[in-house]
C-alpha cells in the first residue's frame, strides 16, 4: 500500500499556484470569499491550496470564534471545499475583517511511502485499533532514535488513499447527487503552533465529488 505524504517544504509566495497551506486563495474570476453559515456569519479562514490532476482543491474553515462553529461537521456551513479547474485562476480579494489568512504560507512537497500489508497486522493489543497506512506512514516519517516523536510535524497531511480511522457513517454525501464523496486528502495542523491551521488537535479530512465539482471538510 502506498501513501502520498504532504511534507513541509519551507515557505512559498502567498499567491503561488503550488501545493501549500496558507497564503491567498486562487479562484476563477467572479469568486467571492465564503462566509460561515453555522453561527458567526463571518468570513472563513483559507487553509490550503492543493493542486490535484487538472483541478485545485481550495479549503476554507471558520476560525472567527474557535469552538463556537461546528468546523468538525461537513454539513454545518462552518467549512467549505471548492474544486476549481486548474486554468485561469487568480488571487481572490481578502475581506478586511474576520480571521481570513494563516500567519505563514507553507510550501508542500509530496513523498510516497510504501507500507507492507504485514505492517498493518503487527499489532498485539486486541483492545486497540490496528494502525492504518496513513498512521504508519506519518509515524515513521524521518524517525530518529534521539527524537522521541521523530519529525512528524513536517507532515502536513496526505493525498488520496483512504480516510484514517474515520467511521463509515461520517463519510459525507454530495449535496447535489447524494452519492458518497471521494476521499481526497488529510490535513495536519502544521509545522509550528505559530503558523498552524487550527484543527483543535484533530486530523482534517477533505472529500470531493468530481462529477458535481463539490467538496466537503470535517475533522475527527
Amino acid at each position: 500500500m502506498q501513501t502520498t505524504l504532504m511534507i513541509y517544504d519551507g515557505t512559498a509566495p502567498a499567491d503561488s499556484d503550488v501545493s501549500r497551506t496558507g497564503g491567498v486563495p486562487l479562484a476563477p474570476a467572479g469568486f467571492t470569499w465564503p462566509m460561515c453559515g453555522c453561527f458567526c456569519g463571518g468570513p472563513l479562514q483559507f487553509f490550503a491550496h492543493l493542486p490535484v490532476e487538472d483541478a485545485v482543491l481550495s479549503v476554507f474553515v471558520c476560525q472567527n470564534d474557535p469552538g463556537a462553529c461546528a468546523v468538525w461537521d461537513a454539513a454545518s456551513g462552518a467549512n467549505r471545499v471548492y474544486l476549481f479547474p486548474r486554468s485561469e485562476l487568480q488571487p481572490v480579494a481578502v475581506p478586511g475583517t474576520g480571521v481570513t489568512l494563516l500567519p505563514a504560507t507553507s510550501a508542500i512537497r509530496t513523498h510516497v511511502v510504501t507500507v507492507q500489508p504485514e505492517d498493518t497486522n503487527d499489532h498485539d493489543d486486541e483492545d486497540e485499533l490496528e494502525p492504518d497506512a496513513y498512521d504508519l506512514a506519518r509515524s515513521g516519517w524521518k524517525w530518529e532514535p534521539e527524537e522521541r516523536f521523530g519529525k512528524q510535524r513536517e507532515v502536513l497531511g496526505s493525498l488520496g488513499g483512504s480516510p484514517s480511522y474515520l467511521e463509515d457513517d461520517r463519510l459525507p454525501a454530495c449535496p447535489s447527487c447524494a452519492g458518497t464523496m471521494e476521499f481526497a486528502a488529510h490535513l495536519e495542523e502544521g509545522i509550528s503552533w505559530e503558523s498552524a491551521m487550527n484543527l483543535g488537535g484533530q486530523l482534517g479530512y477533505v472529500f470531493v465529488c468530481r462529477a458535481c465539482r463539490k467538496g466537503a471538510f470535517l475533522t475527527d
